[in-house]
């Protein structure tokens, strides 16, 4: 999942802490633990699959993003403290790959007749050619959110159709943005420059690193330096609301309508309407995103060697990932699946969100999905990428300019590298 949501220190003190202790099997039941960042929407699944299964009793580990993949690092480190099920997000899977002696090998309980479930493209992200990491659980192929009434205002059309031909691509976009800012220069086209930047990125097969060797090629591929200079010339410009996602700051823009526009992947859409809360409902629509198809989220489901109990956490991971509970999700939480069979479902087809002017989140969302293709992150990926976030900070924040903060974001990426 690519939701991130911050908790207090004190319960993500509280959660490590759970983390740390191993449930026993007690009172004839088998003890499992899932550990998963954000919230999934599993807990109504979890309580019908201990119905189903009695004999099973299963513990939710929820923490942060980060909190969830430190943790899980050092649990694999140290050999203990990990749950029966991990999920993992779609970017650290490269690097479990490479550390794959850690993980059970679902092949072994007979994943691989289960391949033809998913788009193949998700089923390759899991596994490396014959050792399979992971099932994977949603995806998060892109569209673009943005508010109704701010276009109107700016004299932009509204209707999610025309929106769509007025912004084709990335370039039209930042066109847009300046016409949005002529007309009304006190709310800003986009919430962060990093946002636009990171939807660009999702667009291509690669980014910092060649998928043929992993070496760094974030100074000379010209996606990342297109990327970079737009979303970086939109926020010289002072048309972003420099709302880094999901931080309190993010949640304020969307209450008081700060900004008109975000590029969203599907399990965002709860996000911002938790952060929006009734006074923006029916403001917001949904529209295809700007240039091709792109993934941005989207985790799988693993088992960890130290797992007492991996027959019953494979178990428990493939009736998670099963079209059954990845066609509730969405209904349910706007999860988009990440099987075929599911989101080319009729229902999930027709399902339209009241909250975003009705708009046909099940169509827009699963238009893309065959033809989405991950990019490939790289081994160090989450030691560089974070270089070209705080530069882009930088400009909007104007400590820099867009050509000193390039220039500055790939000698940092450098030097993290070494």
């Amino acid at each position: 999942m690519g939701t991130i949501i911050r908790r207090t220190a004190a319960a993500a003190a509280a959660l490590a802490l759970l983390a740390a202790c191993s449930p026993s099997d007690a009172g004839g039941k088998t003890k499992l633990t899932i550990a998963t960042f954000g919230e999934f929407g599993y807990e109504p699944l979890i309580a019908e699959y201990q119905k189903l299964h009695p004999d099973i009793e299963v513990q939710n580990r929820v923490t942060d993003f980060d909190t969830h993949h430190k943790g899980l690092a050092t649990q694999l480190a140290t050999g203990h403290g990990a749950a029966d099920v991990v999920a993992i997000e779609e970017q650290y899977i490269p690097q479990y790959l490479k550390a794959k002696d850690k993980f059970v090998d679902l092949a072994s309980f007979g994943a691989r007749d289960l391949e033809n479930q998913w788009a193949p493209w998700k089923w390759a992200q899991g596994t490396d050619g014959d050792f399979v990491l992971g099932l994977g659980t949603d995806m998060g192929s892109l569209a673009l959110c943005y508010r109704r009434d701010l276009f109107a205002a700016a004299g932009l059309p509204t209707d999610r159709d025309a929106v769509a031909k007025l912004i084709p691509d990335w370039n039209a976009y930042a066109t847009t943005a300046q016409r949005f800012t002529d007309k009304t220069p006190n709310v800003k086209f986009a919430d962060s420059a990093g946002t636009v930047y990171t939807a660009m990125l999702n667009q291509s097969p690669e980014n910092y690193f060649a998928a043929k060797d992993d070496s760094f090629i974030g100074g000379t591929n010209p996606t990342v330096r297109n990327a970079f200079f737009l979303s970086g010339g939109i926020a010289q410009k002072g048309q972003t609301a420099a709302a880094t996602t999901f931080t309190q700051a993010w949640n304020v823009a969307i209450k008081q309508g700060s900004f008109a526009t975000i590029a969203c992947p599907a399990w965002m859409l709860s996000q911002i309407k938790q952060a929006g809360g009734d006074g923006t409902s029916g403001k917001w629509d949904v529209t295809t995103v700007p240039g091709a198809s792109g993934n941005q989220g989207g985790s799988f489901l693993t088992v960890p060697k130290q797992s007492e109990h991996p027959q019953q956490a494979y178990d428990l991971a493939r009736w998670l990932t099963a079209p059954e509970q990845q066609k509730k999700l969405f209904l349910s939480d706007g999860i988009l699946p990440s099987e075929p069979a599911v989101y080319k479902d009729p229902q999930v087809l027709e399902h339209k969100d009241p909250y975003f002017g009705d708009a046909p989140i099940g169509k827009i969302f699963a238009a893309s999905a065959d033809s989405l293709r991950p990019n490939y992150r790289g081994l160090h990926d989450a030691d560089v990428r974070p270089e070209f976030g705080r530069a882009l900070g930088r400009i909007e924040d104007k400590t820099e300019n867009v050509d000193q903060a390039w220039a500055d974001a790939v000698q940092q990426a450098q030097a993290a590298l070494k």
